[in-house]
C-alpha cells in the first residue's frame, strides 16, 4: 500500500535539517497544524514540506531591521496565505537593501576621511559631556570606543581631564556612522589601525575580512558578506514562494 503522507525525517532531509528542527518548528507554529496517525506518527504533506524548507531559509539570523517582520512572512506562508507572503518577502529584501546601503555609504564616510578629508569643522576642543551630547551617544560609549583602541584623546596637561578636538570628533564621527551601519569594533579596529599606519589601499576590504591571526567571533566582522548572505536567502525564498503559488496543494479540490 502506498504511502501517502511525508515522515519527519523526510521532511527534514528536503530542508537540509535535523528532524528535531522540523519537530521545533511546528511546535513554534511555523508550519500548519499536522495531522497524527492513530499510532501517533505525524502525516507531512508536501506542504508542510516545503513551508519548512520556506521557513528555514527565511528563519536564519541575523534579521536585518529585526525578527517580526520575518515570522509574519512565514506566519502567512504557513496559513496558506501565499500572496500576502510574497509581498511581505519583497518588503523585507527592501529592508534588506536599505542595510547594505547603509553599510555602503558608512564605508564611503571612512574613506574620504581616511584620504584626508575632514568629517569636523576646527572648534575649541569639548569636554567628554559635551562631546557626548554632540555625537547623541553617552559617555560610557565614548570611553569604551577609546578603551578598545578605536580612538586616543589627548588630556589636558593641567587637570588631566580628556579633550575632544576637530581631529578626535571628526574621528568619533566616522566610528559612530560605522557602528551604526552594523560593523562590528573588531572591523572598526582592524580598519582604522590599517589607516593609522597609512596603509589604505582597500578599506571596504579590510572591514569585511578578519585578519590572519583574528577569529570572526560575530557575523559583524563581516557584515557585507553576511548583508549579502542574508540577501541570496531573501531572493531563494521569493523564488521559492512563486513556485509554492504555482503548485496545485492548495488549490480547491485537492487533497
Amino acid at each position: 500500500m502506498t504511502r501517502k503522507f511525508l515522515l519527519t525525517s523526510e521532511v527534514a532531509k528536503a530542508a537540509g535539517v535535523h528532524p528535531n528542527t522540523v519537530r521545533l518548528f511546528e511546535a513554534a507554529g511555523y508550519l500548519p497544524p499536522v495531522p497524527r496517525t492513530t499510532s501517533g506518527y505525524r502525516m507531512f504533506t508536501e506542504f508542510h514540506r516545503d513551508q519548512m524548507i520556506l521557513a528555514h531559509l527565511l528563519l536564519q539570523w541575523p534579521y536585518p531591521g529585526g525578527k517580526s517582520l520575518v515570522e509574519e512572512i512565514v506566519a502567512h506562508s504557513a496559513r496558506g496565505d501565499l500572496g500576502g507572503a510574497l509581498e511581505l518577502a519583497y518588503t523585507y529584501l527592501a529592508r534588506v537593501h536599505a542595510e547594505q546601503a547603509h553599510a555602503e555609504a558608512a564605508a564611503k564616510l571612512l574613506e574620504r576621511w581616511a584620504q584626508g578629508v575632514a568629517a569636523e569643522p576646527t572648534k575649541e576642543p569639548l569636554a567628554i559631556s559635551k562631546t557626548a551630547q554632540l555625537l547623541g551617544v553617552t559617555v560610557d560609549v565614548l570611553r569604551n570606543w577609546e578603551r578598545n583602541g578605536l580612538v586616543t584623546i589627548p588630556r589636558d596637561p593641567h587637570n588631566g581631564y580628556r579633550r575632544y578636538g576637530a581631529a578626535e570628533i571628526g574621528r568619533l564621527r566616522v566610528i559612530r556612522t560605522l557602528s551604526r551601519a552594523g560593523y562590528s569594533q573588531m572591523a572598526l579596529l582592524r580598519t582604522l589601525l590599517q589607516v593609522d599606519r597609512g596603509a589604505s589601499p582597500d578599506l571596504r576590504r579590510t572591514l569585511d575580512t578578519p585578519g590572519p591571526n583574528e577569529d570572526a567571533a560575530a557575523i559583524t566582522d563581516q557584515w557585507c558578506t553576511t548583508l549579502a548572505q542574508v540577501e541570496q536567502r531573501v531572493l531563494e525564498a521569493l523564488a521559492f514562494l512563486e513556485r509554492m503559488i504555482q503548485h496545485p496543494y492548495l488549490k480547491p479540490g485537492i487533497p
